[in-house]
């Protein structure tokens, strides 16, 4: 027989499940319960997108495509950074297709570290990037975002956080605007944590899948300043801007080395993106920008909605500046995050997601997530308000 506790990998052992997933088990089986807890949007993806894919179908695309994607889509997404940005790549040599911004991670962590080094990177964050430097031998190193800066990471927090690691760093992970809180970071740090790189040698991972749903201010990638785009690898994709989620298209771009060592990765463990959904990608970037930022309209609306309503009840939750996420303050309740996210689903069947998912540093705070109905937010928020009393 079999001993699969000491068969199985000694680090996927030490992984937790996703703190997520683990609560979602539990709300699958409430029937009506009102869902503020998955990062999903509630729009279908453009009709334009959906009609290319199936008349795409169609005309027996149902094949692979070469490993780095199809070279029509990688040309528009060159033409779509050079016009929303001004950022400019080749689209032959310095652009990967990937299966979601997920991969694209992964992708670049397991082309640049070696075991043992080091990775900078913010918290409460996604649930996927410490278990995903683990994976690919590093180190997770964490800097922890504050709510007295509003959870914006600062680049003395960086600076602090590698001055406290025994093992050098070599590589900076960013996530503007951020999941779980929706926080970004303005212009002025962004220049200032540049420097940081350029001084320590860092290469910069930026995930910036919310970058298109930023809204006071347009979304400045990190890419774009000055020396930045030789050291970064930019990730960006579908799935939230263009409510493409279930398609699990992304794409990564940066210096013609990495980009190679990520796609010969890519080569052997996946082939290359889905055809149909590269086909929908070039037909959102090319049709579908009206309905992108409809839906960024929209979700303005909701957000100050959502703000105003935890802030009229006492818990505290400041404006985010992107994604469509709010991270508010329930610590006046005594309860955990946990015990508070269990207790709303019980008494008044609305899920929220602890902000221990995101790490430890998220214990206080619960993630709300408003890319569903404004009807939906506003009758939770008036169960929330029951529930707080």
């Amino acid at each position: 027989m079999v001993d699969w506790s000491h068969s199985l990998s000694k680090v996927v052992q030490s992984l937790k499940p996703s703190g997520i997933r683990t609560f979602f088990d539990i709300v699958q089986t409430r029937k009506d319960c009102i869902s503020l807890g998955v990062g999903e949007p509630d729009f279908v993806s453009p009709q334009v997108v959906i009609d290319y894919s199936i008349q795409a179908l169609r005309d027996g695309y149902t094949h692979y495509t070469g490993n780095s994607g199809l070279l029509s889509l990688r040309k528009e997404i060159a033409l779509y950074l050079e016009r929303e940005y001004g950022l400019s790549y080749n689209p032959e040599k310095e652009i990967l297709i990937t299966v979601g911004v997920s991969q694209g991670v992964d992708l670049a962590f397991r082309s640049l570290l070696n075991p043992g080094e080091g990775v900078l990177y913010s918290e409460p964050c996604y649930v996927s990037y410490d278990p995903m430097i683990r994976l690919a031998g590093g180190e997770p190193q964490k800097i922890i975002a504050t709510k007295e800066t509003k959870f914006s990471l600062t680049a003395e927090a960086i600076e602090n956080a590698a001055n406290q690691t025994q093992t050098q760093s070599k590589l900076l992970f960013l996530n503007y605007p951020s999941n779980p809180t929706g926080a970004s970071i303005s212009r002025d740090e962004l220049i200032r944590i540049g420097e940081l790189a350029t001084k320590h040698n860092w290469i910069v991972i930026s995930d910036e899948i919310y970058g298109e749903l930023s809204y006071e201010t347009k979304h400045i990638p990190f890419a774009t300043f000055d020396g930045m785009k030789e050291r970064t690898v930019h990730l960006g994709g579908f799935s939230k801007a263009f409510a493409m989620t279930g398609w699990r298209i992304g794409y990564a771009c940066g210096n013609e080395n990495v980009i190679k060592a990520m796609t010969k990765i890519h080569q052997y463990s996946m082939l290359c993106a889905p055809t149909l959904a590269q086909i929908a990608a070039e037909a959102a970037l090319k049709y579908a920008i009206d309905e992108r930022n409809k839906m960024l309209d929209e979700y303005r609306l909701r957000r100050d909605l959502i703000v105003r309503g935890f802030n009229s009840m006492g818990l505290e939750c400041f404006n985010p500046q992107g994604a469509f996420y709010v991270f508010p303050d329930i610590r006046r309740t005594k309860k955990t995050s946990m015990q508070f996210a269990t207790d709303l689903l019980e008494a008044q069947n609305v899920a929220v997601v602890p902000g221990t998912a995101f790490g430890d540093s998220g214990e206080g705070f619960i993630r709300c997530s408003y890319a569903t109905g404004r009807k939906e937010i506003e009758e939770a928020l008036r169960k929330i308000a029951l529930f707080v009393g």
